[in-house]
Protein backbone atom coordinates (compact mmCIF):
# COMPACT_ATOMS: atom_id res chain seq x y z
CA UNK A 1 0.00 0.00 0.00
CA UNK A 2 1.19 3.33 -0.76
CA UNK A 3 1.21 6.27 1.38
CA UNK A 4 -2.24 8.28 0.71
CA UNK A 5 -0.38 11.71 0.67
CA UNK A 6 1.08 10.95 -2.66
CA UNK A 7 -3.08 10.81 -4.30
CA UNK A 8 -3.48 13.78 -2.29
CA UNK A 9 -0.69 15.30 -3.35
CA UNK A 10 1.11 13.72 -6.83
CA UNK A 11 -1.76 12.12 -8.51
CA UNK A 12 -0.12 12.59 -11.81
CA UNK A 13 2.94 10.22 -10.43
CA UNK A 14 0.48 7.79 -8.75
CA UNK A 15 -0.46 7.66 -12.47
CA UNK A 16 1.69 7.44 -14.35
CA UNK A 17 3.41 4.72 -11.96
CA UNK A 18 0.22 2.54 -13.06
CA UNK A 19 0.59 3.52 -16.49
CA UNK A 20 4.56 2.11 -16.54
CA UNK A 21 3.01 -1.29 -14.88
CA UNK A 22 0.49 -1.28 -17.92
CA UNK A 23 -3.03 -1.40 -15.50
CA UNK A 24 -4.36 1.62 -17.34
CA UNK A 25 -8.13 0.19 -15.66
CA UNK A 26 -6.94 0.77 -12.61
CA UNK A 27 -6.47 4.91 -13.58
CA UNK A 28 -9.81 5.86 -12.49
CA UNK A 29 -9.26 4.55 -9.02
CA UNK A 30 -6.61 7.14 -8.23
CA UNK A 31 -9.50 10.02 -8.84
CA UNK A 32 -12.01 7.63 -6.97
CA UNK A 33 -9.58 7.42 -3.79
CA UNK A 34 -9.21 11.47 -3.55
CA UNK A 35 -13.11 11.98 -3.68
CA UNK A 36 -13.63 9.18 -0.99
CA UNK A 37 -10.54 11.03 0.90
CA UNK A 38 -11.74 14.55 0.49
CA UNK A 39 -15.31 13.53 2.09
CA UNK A 40 -13.63 11.07 4.74
CA UNK A 41 -11.29 13.68 5.84
CA UNK A 42 -14.62 16.22 6.04
CA UNK A 43 -16.50 13.61 8.34
CA UNK A 44 -13.49 13.66 10.30
CA UNK A 45 -13.29 17.13 10.70
CA UNK A 46 -16.76 17.74 11.87
CA UNK A 47 -16.67 14.92 14.06
CA UNK A 48 -13.48 16.32 15.82
CA UNK A 49 -14.61 20.00 16.16
CA UNK A 50 -18.14 18.47 17.56
CA UNK A 51 -16.10 16.24 19.82
CA UNK A 52 -14.34 19.66 20.52
CA UNK A 53 -17.93 21.20 21.63
CA UNK A 54 -18.70 17.98 23.84
CA UNK A 55 -15.69 18.87 25.90
CA UNK A 56 -16.24 22.02 26.29
CA UNK A 57 -20.38 21.42 27.51
CA UNK A 58 -18.91 18.79 29.44
CA UNK A 59 -16.26 20.56 31.69
CA UNK A 60 -19.18 23.61 31.45
CA UNK A 61 -21.85 21.09 33.17
CA UNK A 62 -18.92 20.69 36.10
CA UNK A 63 -18.80 24.15 36.56
CA UNK A 64 -22.36 25.05 36.74
CA UNK A 65 -22.92 22.01 39.10
CA UNK A 66 -20.74 23.77 41.86
CA UNK A 67 -22.23 26.57 41.05
CA UNK A 68 -25.75 24.83 42.01
CA UNK A 69 -27.12 25.90 38.47
CA UNK A 70 -28.80 22.96 37.85
CA UNK A 71 -31.55 23.86 35.76
CA UNK A 72 -28.85 25.02 33.35
CA UNK A 73 -26.39 22.20 33.59
CA UNK A 74 -29.60 19.93 32.80
CA UNK A 75 -30.09 22.02 29.63
CA UNK A 76 -26.38 21.79 28.37
CA UNK A 77 -26.66 18.22 29.29
CA UNK A 78 -29.39 17.78 26.71
CA UNK A 79 -27.66 19.34 24.06
CA UNK A 80 -24.25 17.11 25.02
CA UNK A 81 -26.97 14.47 24.64
CA UNK A 82 -28.05 15.80 20.64
CA UNK A 83 -24.27 15.72 19.79
CA UNK A 84 -23.47 12.11 20.75
CA UNK A 85 -25.74 11.14 18.41
CA UNK A 86 -24.31 13.75 15.50
CA UNK A 87 -20.63 12.39 16.48
CA UNK A 88 -22.10 8.59 16.13
CA UNK A 89 -23.42 9.01 12.74
CA UNK A 90 -20.04 11.02 11.84
CA UNK A 91 -18.17 8.57 13.09
CA UNK A 92 -19.50 5.88 11.40
CA UNK A 93 -19.35 7.84 8.30
CA UNK A 94 -15.60 7.93 9.05
CA UNK A 95 -15.35 3.92 9.50
CA UNK A 96 -17.39 3.29 6.41
CA UNK A 97 -14.90 5.36 4.21
CA UNK A 98 -11.87 4.73 5.85
CA UNK A 99 -12.74 1.03 4.44
CA UNK A 100 -13.64 1.89 1.15
CA UNK A 101 -10.24 3.82 0.68
CA UNK A 102 -8.48 1.45 2.07
CA UNK A 103 -10.29 -1.66 -0.07
CA UNK A 104 -9.26 0.62 -3.54
CA UNK A 105 -5.44 2.17 -1.99
CA UNK A 106 -4.99 -2.55 -1.78
CA UNK A 107 -5.12 -2.75 -5.20
CA UNK A 108 -2.69 0.85 -6.41
CA UNK A 109 0.42 -0.87 -7.59
CA UNK A 110 3.71 0.15 -5.19
CA UNK A 111 6.05 2.86 -6.91
CA UNK A 112 8.41 1.21 -8.87
CA UNK A 113 12.42 2.00 -8.79
CA UNK A 114 13.44 4.78 -11.26
CA UNK A 115 15.68 2.07 -12.67
CA UNK A 116 13.22 -0.53 -13.38
CA UNK A 117 13.41 -1.66 -17.14
CA UNK A 118 9.53 -0.67 -18.93
CA UNK A 119 7.92 -3.46 -20.16
CA UNK A 120 4.19 -5.98 -20.22
CA UNK A 121 4.93 -8.89 -19.22
CA UNK A 122 7.77 -11.64 -18.15
CA UNK A 123 8.91 -11.91 -21.76
CA UNK A 124 10.77 -8.24 -21.63
CA UNK A 125 12.87 -8.73 -18.51
CA UNK A 126 16.37 -7.57 -19.06
CA UNK A 127 19.57 -9.43 -18.29
CA UNK A 128 21.69 -8.37 -16.01
CA UNK A 129 24.68 -10.65 -15.55
CA UNK A 130 25.37 -14.74 -15.89
CA UNK A 131 27.75 -16.54 -13.83
CA UNK A 132 29.68 -19.39 -14.86
CA UNK A 133 29.82 -21.18 -17.97
CA UNK A 134 27.21 -23.26 -19.41
CA UNK A 135 27.48 -26.95 -19.14
CA UNK A 136 27.54 -28.87 -22.24
CA UNK A 137 27.45 -32.37 -22.97
CA UNK A 138 28.57 -34.95 -26.10
CA UNK A 139 25.53 -36.54 -24.96
CA UNK A 140 21.97 -35.93 -24.74
CA UNK A 141 20.72 -34.80 -21.60
CA UNK A 142 17.15 -37.03 -20.67
CA UNK A 143 13.94 -35.27 -19.02
CA UNK A 144 14.63 -34.98 -15.57
CA UNK A 145 11.81 -37.06 -14.32
CA UNK A 146 13.68 -39.75 -16.16
CA UNK A 147 16.79 -39.19 -14.72
CA UNK A 148 15.02 -39.34 -11.37
CA UNK A 149 13.51 -42.74 -11.79
CA UNK A 150 16.95 -44.43 -13.15
CA UNK A 151 18.10 -43.37 -9.79
CA UNK A 152 15.36 -45.03 -8.21
CA UNK A 153 14.53 -41.31 -6.63
CA UNK A 154 10.66 -40.55 -7.67
CA UNK A 155 7.51 -42.36 -7.55
CA UNK A 156 4.96 -40.45 -9.29
CA UNK A 157 2.43 -42.63 -10.06
CA UNK A 158 1.56 -43.37 -6.23
CA UNK A 159 1.62 -39.69 -5.66
CA UNK A 160 -1.13 -39.40 -8.24
CA UNK A 161 -3.07 -42.11 -6.68
CA UNK A 162 -3.67 -40.90 -3.23
CA UNK A 163 -2.72 -36.75 -3.83
CA UNK A 164 -3.46 -36.05 -7.42
CA UNK A 165 -1.38 -34.60 -10.03
CA UNK A 166 0.93 -31.82 -8.66
CA UNK A 167 2.88 -34.51 -6.08
CA UNK A 168 5.20 -36.52 -5.66
CA UNK A 169 7.46 -38.81 -3.70
CA UNK A 170 10.96 -38.50 -3.50
CA UNK A 171 13.10 -41.47 -2.66
CA UNK A 172 16.19 -43.27 -1.28
CA UNK A 173 20.09 -41.35 -2.09
CA UNK A 174 17.38 -38.52 -4.51
CA UNK A 175 15.15 -37.32 -0.99
CA UNK A 176 18.52 -37.17 1.21
CA UNK A 177 20.24 -35.32 -1.86
CA UNK A 178 16.75 -33.19 -1.58
CA UNK A 179 17.53 -32.37 2.25
CA UNK A 180 20.91 -32.22 1.83
CA UNK A 181 20.64 -28.90 -0.20
CA UNK A 182 18.14 -27.30 2.89
CA UNK A 183 20.84 -28.28 5.36
CA UNK A 184 23.24 -26.59 3.08
CA UNK A 185 21.19 -23.56 2.28
CA UNK A 186 20.38 -22.85 6.42
CA UNK A 187 23.90 -23.15 7.28
CA UNK A 188 24.72 -20.67 4.00
CA UNK A 189 22.62 -18.41 5.61
CA UNK A 190 23.31 -18.80 9.21
CA UNK A 191 27.24 -18.41 7.92
CA UNK A 192 25.56 -14.83 6.63
CA UNK A 193 24.89 -13.98 9.48
CA UNK A 194 21.32 -14.77 9.38
CA UNK A 195 19.16 -15.86 12.39
CA UNK A 196 17.47 -19.26 11.59
CA UNK A 197 13.31 -19.19 11.98
CA UNK A 198 10.88 -22.47 11.45
CA UNK A 199 7.70 -20.05 10.95
CA UNK A 200 3.82 -21.08 11.34
CA UNK A 201 2.32 -23.00 8.01
CA UNK A 202 -0.70 -21.40 8.57
CA UNK A 203 -1.56 -17.84 8.23
CA UNK A 204 -4.81 -15.81 8.96
CA UNK A 205 -6.96 -13.95 6.38
CA UNK A 206 -5.37 -10.77 8.07
CA UNK A 207 -2.10 -11.45 8.08
CA UNK A 208 -2.45 -13.22 4.27
CA UNK A 209 -3.95 -9.86 2.96
CA UNK A 210 -1.14 -7.87 4.34
CA UNK A 211 1.94 -9.73 2.79
CA UNK A 212 0.40 -10.24 -0.93
CA UNK A 213 -1.78 -8.91 -3.87
CA UNK A 214 -5.36 -10.31 -3.62
CA UNK A 215 -4.89 -11.48 -6.91
CA UNK A 216 -1.66 -13.82 -5.94
CA UNK A 217 -4.16 -14.75 -3.02
CA UNK A 218 -6.63 -15.98 -5.46
CA UNK A 219 -3.89 -17.81 -7.54
CA UNK A 220 -1.75 -19.35 -4.99
CA UNK A 221 -3.60 -19.83 -2.08
CA UNK A 222 -5.07 -23.07 -0.38
CA UNK A 223 -7.90 -21.41 2.06
CA UNK A 224 -9.04 -24.31 5.67
CA UNK A 225 -12.61 -24.81 5.03
CA UNK A 226 -14.34 -23.62 8.16
CA UNK A 227 -11.55 -21.80 9.41
CA UNK A 228 -9.87 -18.36 9.04
CA UNK A 229 -6.25 -20.03 8.10
CA UNK A 230 -4.65 -20.36 4.75
CA UNK A 231 -1.32 -23.06 3.92
CA UNK A 232 1.66 -20.82 3.02
CA UNK A 233 2.72 -20.23 -0.37
CA UNK A 234 6.11 -19.45 1.02
CA UNK A 235 7.41 -18.82 4.52
CA UNK A 236 8.45 -15.45 3.68
CA UNK A 237 4.69 -14.46 3.96
CA UNK A 238 4.79 -16.02 8.05
CA UNK A 239 8.42 -13.92 8.04
CA UNK A 240 7.29 -10.81 7.14
CA UNK A 241 3.78 -11.11 9.47
CA UNK A 242 5.74 -12.11 12.35
CA UNK A 243 6.02 -8.27 12.27
CA UNK A 244 3.02 -7.16 12.15
CA UNK A 245 1.48 -4.19 14.50
CA UNK A 246 4.47 -4.19 16.01
CA UNK A 247 6.75 -0.36 17.43
CA UNK A 248 10.59 -1.77 16.68
CA UNK A 249 13.14 0.03 18.02
CA UNK A 250 15.71 1.54 15.24
CA UNK A 251 18.71 0.37 17.18
CA UNK A 252 17.50 -3.46 17.06
CA UNK A 253 17.59 -3.21 12.95
CA UNK A 254 17.97 -4.82 10.57
CA UNK A 255 16.12 -8.16 10.98
CA UNK A 256 17.31 -10.32 8.85
CA UNK A 257 16.16 -13.88 8.98
CA UNK A 258 16.60 -16.99 7.09
CA UNK A 259 13.94 -19.33 7.30
CA UNK A 260 12.54 -23.19 6.57
CA UNK A 261 8.83 -24.20 5.56
CA UNK A 262 7.40 -26.43 3.30
CA UNK A 263 4.85 -24.62 1.02
CA UNK A 264 1.80 -24.70 -0.72
CA UNK A 265 0.21 -23.89 -4.47
CA UNK A 266 -2.74 -23.99 -6.33
CA UNK A 267 -0.47 -23.90 -9.82
CA UNK A 268 -3.51 -22.99 -11.46
CA UNK A 269 -3.46 -23.71 -15.55
CA UNK A 270 -1.77 -26.25 -18.14
CA UNK A 271 1.72 -26.52 -18.37
CA UNK A 272 4.35 -28.07 -20.76
CA UNK A 273 6.17 -31.00 -20.30
CA UNK A 274 9.14 -29.58 -18.71
CA UNK A 275 7.34 -27.40 -16.07
CA UNK A 276 5.66 -31.14 -15.16
CA UNK A 277 7.23 -33.56 -12.99
CA UNK A 278 8.75 -31.64 -9.83
CA UNK A 279 8.95 -28.54 -11.63
CA UNK A 280 5.66 -27.08 -11.08
CA UNK A 281 4.20 -28.33 -8.28
CA UNK A 282 1.28 -28.10 -5.33
CA UNK A 283 4.22 -28.99 -2.08
CA UNK A 284 7.76 -28.33 -2.20
CA UNK A 285 10.10 -26.91 0.14
CA UNK A 286 12.16 -23.69 0.43
CA UNK A 287 14.53 -22.19 2.56
CA UNK A 288 13.57 -18.61 2.42
CA UNK A 289 15.40 -15.15 3.82
CA UNK A 290 13.81 -11.85 4.65
CA UNK A 291 15.13 -8.82 5.80
CA UNK A 292 13.41 -6.19 7.58
CA UNK A 293 15.32 -2.76 7.73
CA UNK A 294 15.80 1.12 7.90
CA UNK A 295 14.47 2.60 4.53
CA UNK A 296 17.84 4.11 3.63
CA UNK A 297 18.72 0.60 3.75
CA UNK A 298 16.73 -1.41 1.69
CA UNK A 299 18.76 -0.80 -1.62
CA UNK A 300 21.73 -2.26 -0.03
CA UNK A 301 19.93 -5.05 1.49
CA UNK A 302 18.34 -5.99 -2.00
CA UNK A 303 21.84 -5.83 -3.60
CA UNK A 304 22.87 -8.23 -0.86
CA UNK A 305 20.52 -10.31 -0.75
CA UNK A 306 20.15 -11.63 -4.25
CA UNK A 307 24.03 -12.20 -4.85
CA UNK A 308 24.07 -14.58 -1.28
CA UNK A 309 21.79 -16.89 -3.93
CA UNK A 310 23.85 -16.58 -6.63
CA UNK A 311 26.94 -17.39 -4.40
CA UNK A 312 24.94 -20.31 -3.22
CA UNK A 313 24.36 -21.79 -6.81
CA UNK A 314 27.41 -21.31 -8.40
CA UNK A 315 29.36 -22.73 -4.96
CA UNK A 316 27.43 -25.97 -6.59
CA UNK A 317 29.18 -25.32 -9.84
CA UNK A 318 25.69 -24.67 -11.55
CA UNK A 319 25.42 -21.62 -14.17
CA UNK A 320 23.05 -19.47 -13.18
CA UNK A 321 22.11 -15.82 -13.99
CA UNK A 322 19.94 -12.70 -12.66
CA UNK A 323 17.19 -11.04 -14.56
CA UNK A 324 15.85 -7.62 -14.03
CA UNK A 325 11.83 -7.78 -13.68
CA UNK A 326 10.19 -5.16 -16.19
CA UNK A 327 7.56 -2.97 -14.92
CA UNK A 328 4.53 -5.18 -16.12
CA UNK A 329 6.15 -7.99 -14.41
CA UNK A 330 5.98 -6.57 -11.06
CA UNK A 331 3.57 -7.96 -8.16
CA UNK A 332 1.58 -4.82 -6.86
CA UNK A 333 3.35 -4.81 -3.60
CA UNK A 334 6.95 -4.95 -5.54
CA UNK A 335 9.15 -1.95 -5.82
CA UNK A 336 11.94 -3.74 -7.45
CA UNK A 337 12.53 -7.84 -8.01
CA UNK A 338 15.45 -10.08 -9.81
CA UNK A 339 14.64 -13.49 -10.70
CA UNK A 340 17.64 -15.58 -10.34
CA UNK A 341 17.74 -17.95 -13.06
CA UNK A 342 19.48 -21.49 -13.57
CA UNK A 343 21.14 -22.96 -16.49
CA UNK A 344 18.81 -26.12 -18.24
CA UNK A 345 21.42 -28.07 -20.38
CA UNK A 346 18.44 -30.40 -22.03
CA UNK A 347 16.66 -27.10 -22.45
CA UNK A 348 19.81 -25.37 -23.34
CA UNK A 349 18.20 -22.13 -21.30
CA UNK A 350 17.58 -20.83 -18.18
CA UNK A 351 15.00 -21.22 -15.80
CA UNK A 352 13.70 -19.36 -12.59
CA UNK A 353 14.80 -21.20 -9.36
CA UNK A 354 14.32 -17.78 -7.28
CA UNK A 355 13.53 -14.47 -6.94
CA UNK A 356 14.82 -11.52 -4.95
CA UNK A 357 12.18 -8.51 -3.73
CA UNK A 358 12.03 -4.93 -2.61
CA UNK A 359 8.80 -3.91 -0.89
CA UNK A 360 10.06 -0.66 -0.16
CA UNK A 361 6.83 0.32 2.85
CA UNK A 362 3.97 -0.95 0.90
CA UNK A 363 3.80 -4.26 3.22
CA UNK A 364 4.73 -2.58 6.44
CA UNK A 365 1.86 -0.32 5.90
CA UNK A 366 -0.56 -3.14 5.56
CA UNK A 367 0.51 -4.89 8.54
CA UNK A 368 1.17 -1.63 10.49
CA UNK A 369 5.30 -2.56 10.93
CA UNK A 370 6.54 0.88 11.99
CA UNK A 371 10.31 1.35 13.85
CA UNK A 372 11.19 4.30 16.60
CA UNK A 373 13.99 5.52 16.46
CA UNK A 374 16.37 7.53 19.32
CA UNK A 375 14.52 10.75 19.43
CA UNK A 376 10.74 8.60 19.52
CA UNK A 377 9.88 9.67 15.52
CA UNK A 378 7.86 7.23 13.71
CA UNK A 379 7.94 5.72 10.32
CA UNK A 380 8.01 2.48 8.06
CA UNK A 381 10.12 -0.33 7.94
CA UNK A 382 11.13 -1.74 4.35
CA UNK A 383 10.61 -5.05 3.89
CA UNK A 384 12.37 -7.62 1.42
CA UNK A 385 12.31 -11.45 0.75
CA UNK A 386 14.26 -13.40 -1.26
CA UNK A 387 14.49 -17.33 -2.11
CA UNK A 388 18.14 -19.26 -0.99
CA UNK A 389 16.65 -22.44 -2.58
CA UNK A 390 13.36 -23.86 -3.60
CA UNK A 391 13.74 -27.83 -4.22
CA UNK A 392 12.65 -30.00 -5.37
CA UNK A 393 12.89 -27.60 -8.44
CA UNK A 394 16.62 -26.94 -8.16
CA UNK A 395 17.23 -30.27 -8.35
CA UNK A 396 16.53 -30.20 -11.85
CA UNK A 397 19.76 -27.66 -12.41
CA UNK A 398 21.67 -29.82 -10.15
CA UNK A 399 20.55 -33.17 -11.45
CA UNK A 400 21.16 -31.78 -15.40
CA UNK A 401 24.66 -29.91 -14.10
CA UNK A 402 26.37 -33.29 -12.83
CA UNK A 403 25.30 -35.78 -14.75
CA UNK A 404 27.40 -38.44 -16.50
CA UNK A 405 26.52 -40.38 -19.71
CA UNK A 406 26.36 -43.43 -17.49
CA UNK A 407 23.13 -41.57 -16.04
CA UNK A 408 24.57 -41.54 -12.26
CA UNK A 409 24.79 -38.46 -10.52
CA UNK A 410 28.10 -36.66 -9.31
CA UNK A 411 27.09 -34.99 -6.15
CA UNK A 412 29.02 -31.23 -5.32
CA UNK A 413 31.85 -31.11 -2.61
CA UNK A 414 29.83 -28.58 -0.41
CA UNK A 415 27.37 -31.18 -0.44
CA UNK A 416 28.86 -34.02 0.22
CA UNK A 417 29.05 -33.68 4.15
CA UNK A 418 25.32 -33.53 4.22
CA UNK A 419 25.43 -37.01 2.05
CA UNK A 420 27.11 -38.88 4.60
CA UNK A 421 30.68 -38.73 2.66
CA UNK A 422 29.29 -39.76 -0.57
CA UNK A 423 30.09 -38.12 -3.85
CA UNK A 424 27.83 -40.02 -6.30
CA UNK A 425 24.48 -41.36 -6.34
CA UNK A 426 24.22 -44.60 -8.67
CA UNK A 427 21.85 -45.52 -11.25
CA UNK A 428 19.09 -48.33 -9.85
CA UNK A 429 17.51 -49.08 -13.14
Amino acid sequence: MIDINLIRNNKDLVKENIRKKFQDHKLPMVDEIFELDLEYRNFKQKGDNLRAEKNNKSAEIGLLMREGKKEEADKIKKEIESLNEEIVHLEENEVAYEAKIRDIMNVIPNIIADDVPLGKDDTENVEVEAHGVKTEYKYDVPYHVEILEALDGIDLESARRISGSGFYFLMGDIARLHSAVLSYARDFMIDKGFTYCIPPYLLNSQSVDGVMSFTEKDAMMYKIEGEDLYLIGTSEHSMIAKFKDQLLEEKHLPYAMTSYSPCFRKEKGAHGIEERGIYRIHQFEKQEMIVVCKPEESKEWFEKMYTYTVEFFRSMDIPVRTLECCSGDLADLKHKSIDIEAYSPRQKKYFEVGSCSNMTEAQARRLQIRVKDENGNKYYAHTLNNTVVAPPRMLIALLENNLNEDGSINIPKVLVPYMGGKNKIEVKK
